[in-house]
């Protein structure tokens, strides 16, 4: 199959002909969704004309279209189905350095569940946390809500199960509240600290189906626990996740990370603006970063709210925190 045919008719003018017309019509989206979509983001004006798409506006503005435009249909030509949240995240990738490969991207296959989803990264930098996780046997996820942290190292988890390189999955998570808090709600232990771990349970059932996942957790092969369970326990041939490790303390934080034995790997994952601890606790996970930071085998991925899958309006929700936050420090 011919790649498309650039054609550059002026400076800030470019024609770019494709020769299958059905992948084209992919490519535009239905009644041009992504064309338009692509105009917004940019700032580009698109025509489209039979099997030719013209790209007008600034001479970085139609490079940054013709990039998109190009990646993409190279992606459905591989057979990677193209939605509307593709266009957005590879305006994304591609502003930042045009020379960029989405096949890489989007094309690395974390996991296949059981429903048919494929779980691929969708920005640079969740690439970037998933070859760390292959890497190195422990990495720290940084960053805002949204950005994939826990839903990539939950994927990367129940992959390493699938493929048994791992004979068990252990998910955990701080119970900030489980003092006197706690103490008011019915039930035994576990059923008070559940709604504490409810997220991790969501991921969960939205990668394998709930027989599955319910046989997996009654046999123990995959366990959610808060925090606090793991001490005094050796983790062998187990794959560790530490989620909203911002609210784990210093101890907590020290108990963990020594927990891992032979042939196991962990991920802990935090956003350091949302600290939920007691006024004088010190934050185990900014702690571990300035302590960690720098050791061989021990990987650091850092997000931004670029890297927020979610409603578009979360990114906005992030930056405005962000800048309040910013006159916060300023005053």
């Amino acid at each position: 199959m011919k790649k498309p045919i650039s054609t550059n008719t002026s400076e800030f003018n470019k024609q770019l002909t494709f020769p299958d017309h059905e992948l084209m019509r992919t490519l535009c989206g239905e009644h041009n969704a992504h064309l338009h979509l692509l105009e917004k983001k940019i700032g580009v004006s698109v025509y489209v004309r039979g099997n030719v798409l013209s790209l007008q506006g600034g001479d970085w503005e139609v490079g940054l279209a013709d990039a998109v435009i190009t990646q993409l249909y190279d992606l459905l030509k591989a057979g990677y189905p193209v939605y509307e949240n593709d266009v957005d995240y590879a305006v994304r990738i591609l502003s930042g350095d045009q020379s960029r490969s989405l096949e890489k991207i989007f094309q690395d296959e974390v996991y296949i569940s059981s429903k048919k989803k494929v779980i691929t990264p969708k920005t640079v930098n969740q690439k970037n946390y998933i070859d760390s996780i292959r890497k190195y046997d422990i990495v720290f996820g940084i960053g805002p809500a949204g950005t994939g942290k826990t839903y990539l190292a939950m994927a990367m988890a129940i992959s390493s199960l699938i493929k048994k390189e791992v004979n068990r999955v252990v998910l955990a998570r701080p119970a900030v509240e489980a003092g006197e808090h706690l103490g008011f709600l019915p039930g035994d232990l576990y059923e008070k600290v559940n709604p504490y771990l409810r997220p991790l349970y969501d991921a969960l059932h939205d990668m394998l189906d709930f027989e599955h996942t319910s046989r997996l957790l009654d046999q123990g092969v995959i366990e959610v626990a808060p925090l606090a369970f793991m001490r005094g326990r050796t983790l062998n041939d187990s794959f560790v996740i530490l989620d909203e490790a911002q609210n784990a303390t210093s101890e907590q934080m020290k108990m963990f990370l020594t927990r891992l034995g032979f042939s196991s790997k962990a991920v802990i994952t935090g956003d350091v603006t949302q600290i939920d601890l007691p006024e004088g606790k010190i934050c185990g996970l900014i702690e571990a970063r300035g302590i960690l930071e720098g050791i061989k085998g021990i990987g650091f991925a850092y997000f931004t709210r670029e890297d927020v899958i979610r409603h578009s309006l979360v990114q906005k929700i992030i930056h405005a925190y962000e800048k309040m936050e910013s006159n916060k420090r300023e005053k």
